[in-house]
Formats: C-alpha cells, structure tokens, sequence
C-alpha cells in the first residue's frame, strides 16, 4: 500500500487511494457497460453502456468505502485507533490497532461484510423498484448489477480464511473460546493460505479451459497466500515477543551524535566507529531530538557537507518511534512510524535509554525458537 495517496478524510479517518484503483474502475466499468448491459437491456446506444458502465463502476468504489468504513467506525466505537482506509484493486484495507478483546474483534470483523449485504439488498430493491415505477431499464439493470456484486462480495468475505472478513471472524471465535489469541491467529493464517492455493488452482484449471476469468481468480488467490503468509509470520513474532519489555530487547548503550554537527563531523567524528546503521542524535541538552540513518548521510551531496547541520538531514523526534523501558514491546511494534521503520527510541523521561533495531527483534525471536526447541 506504499503506492497510495492520501484524498481526504472519511468520519474522520484518513481515505488514501492506490494506483490500481483507475484499473478497478475500468475493468468493472468494461465487463458492465461491454458485457452485461448489452445482454441485460440490448439496443441501447453504445454512450448509454459507456455511462452507465463507468456510473456502475464508481457505485461500485462507493459500496467499497462503505464495506471498510463500517470496520473503521465499529473500530473507533470500540476504542481501536485507525490510522487509515486505503482502496484499491482487490477492494479496500483499514489499517487499525489489535482489538483487546476477542468480542470486539468479531464485531469488527463482521461489520464490514454485513454492511455489504445491507448495500447488496438496497441496490437490488431500488433497481427492481426503478424498472416497475420508472421503467428505466438501463439505471433499474446498473442497481441490479451492484445488488448482486455486493451479495458476492459479502459472502466471499464471510468465507472463513484470513486475511477475509470470515477468517477474522473464525479468529475471534477462536479466541473467545480458547484464550489464546496467537493460536487463533495462526490457525486462521494456515486456513488462508489454504484458500490462496485453492483459488490459485481453480483459477489456472480455468484458463485452461478457456475462461480468461479464473486470472482474477489467480490474482486474488495470490493475494490471500502472500497475506497469509505474512500474518502468519506475525503471529510466530508476536508468540516471540508476547511479555517481553522494551529494556529487555535495546541495545544500550548506544553511540549518540550531536545534532549541532556538521554532516562531515558526524560522519568523520561518530558515523564511522558506530556499531548501528542508525545514529540518535541528542540537543545541546543532552536530550534525544531524532534519528540519522547513515543512508541519509551517504545521500548528502560533497559540497553541502561542510555545512549542513545533521539535524537538517535527520528524521526529527517527532516522527520517531519511542518507548519508556517498562512497555511491552508486542505494544510498541503496533505504533511504529512508517518514516522510522524498525527503529525504536527507548527514553525515560528526556534521557536517551537505549534503541530497538530489527537486529534486536531478530535476537529475541532466534532465542524464543531455542526455547521452543528445547523444550520440545
């Protein structure tokens, strides 16, 4: 989702668009105003399919919002923060916080393919309410048509594999009646790589017989197993990290630059006997004010290094990631800035502590896989 931009806001949540949404408004609004129309309400003029093909389309993106905007308000009325929605061409994603109970991730979770089958029966019933009081066959055809996509997309959704609504779903039962949120995590994780294959093979056995189709079906079963895969990964980590403090995970202590220093001193001076790649830099002060990565360093042109400030090259405090000591790590990880990445300042009040890499993440979990083995 690093391709997207930011558009406005939606109930208060940041609404970001992805590249590929022009290529879902443009296939939908082909198969519509090219394919189903023509067959649906024919001898219609070739503008008439084309608007109504691309008026579909964006009804279509309009239903999207809705199906993730239902996640984000069950999500902030059950006090999970929610940094943004973000659609794109396999339908839309709302980043959020982990549900701390297993009740509101199933609301959560069921709110967005509920909302979609509520929108699927009210197209569907204002299309067969226009066509018998209006007899406006093409607008009754394009309601009709956005009825029964939402009744899909509900239904593929309440299907029980992650990263699906219905595997979140299954998760939350799963944890309601076991306790063990990791176990379910996982458990849903297989169950969605499972269904990618699945819908790998039914998509490839397609196009072999001649339904160039099954390659959406490919596409998103693709999706689901890299997904998949990759929450699966996360649950492995989060077993890892599950009671481990901040203090317990820093490297400490750490080589500090001043900020006040020239980019050629902070290189000749710090940069060069630094055990990290990445360099906190402290105020006059002594107090912590940001983060170098030594990449930054290497960017800043020759002649500019004598007297640009290597505050002026940092990533401020600002948008740093910090902790106190005593933080769970599990907890810290959720709240990483993206403009950071997997760096963590560890402070006690304004003294530097100590700082967290994804070397130190590395460390403990190959420690968790030693314990494990062991006690196997």
């Amino acid at each position: 989702m690093n391709s997207s931009v930011r558009i406005g806001r939606v109930l208060g949540v940041p609404l970001r668009i992805h590249w590929t949404v022009p290529l879902l408004v443009v296939f939908f609004g082909y198969s519509l105003g090219g394919q189903t129309l023509p067959a649906w309400v024919p001898e219609q003029s070739n503008a008439t399919y084309t608007v109504a093909g691309l008026a579909g389309a964006l009804l279509l993106l309009g239903s999207l919002l809705a199906h993730e905007a239902a996640h984000a308000i069950t999500a902030g009325k059950k006090g999970i923060p929610v940094e943004n929605i973000t659609l794109w061409a396999l339908g839309g994603m709302t980043a959020m916080g982990k549900p701390r109970a297993a009740g509101a991730a199933f609301l959560v979770a069921v709110s967005g393919p509920l909302t979609s089958l509520v929108v699927g029966a009210a197209a569907f019933g204002a299309g067969l309410g226009l066509n018998a009081l209006t007899g406006w066959a093409v607008p009754a055809a394009v309601m009709v048509w956005l009825g029964w996509v939402n009744f899909v997309l509900g239904v593929f959704n309440l299907l029980p594999a992650a990263p699906l609504d219905g595997g979140r779903v299954v998760q939350a039962l799963m944890w309601w009646r076991t306790g063990d949120r990791d176990r379910a995590e996982r458990a849903a994780a297989r169950s969605g790589q499972v269904f990618g294959f699945l819908l790998i093979a039914a998509g490839w056995i397609s196009v072999l017989r001649g339904a160039f189709g099954g390659l959406w079906l490919m596409i998103i079963g693709f999706f689901i197993m890299i997904v998949a895969n990759a929450e699966r990964r996360h649950a492995g980590v989060a077993a890892a990290l599950h009671g481990v403090r901040a203090a317990d995970a820093m490297s400490s202590p750490v080589e500090t630059c001043p900020d006040w220093l020239t980019v050629e001193r902070c290189i000749d001076e710090v940069a060069m006997r630094a055990r990290h790649s990445t360099l906190p830099l402290i105020d006059f002060e002594g107090r912590p004010s940001g983060m170098v990565h030594l990449p930054q360093l290497a960017k800043t042109p020759a002649p500019q290094r004598e007297t640009l400030r290597v505050r002026d090259v940092a990533t401020p405090l600002t948008q740093c990631t910090t902790c106190a000591p005593d933080d769970f790590l599990e907890d810290v990880l959720e709240k990483v800035h993206q403009s950071s990445g997997m760096r963590i300042l560890v402070t006690d009040g304004q003294h530097l502590m100590g700082i967290i890499t994804a070397r130190d993440i590395s460390r403990l979990f190959q420690r968790h896989a030693l314990r494990v083995t062991e006690d196997r």
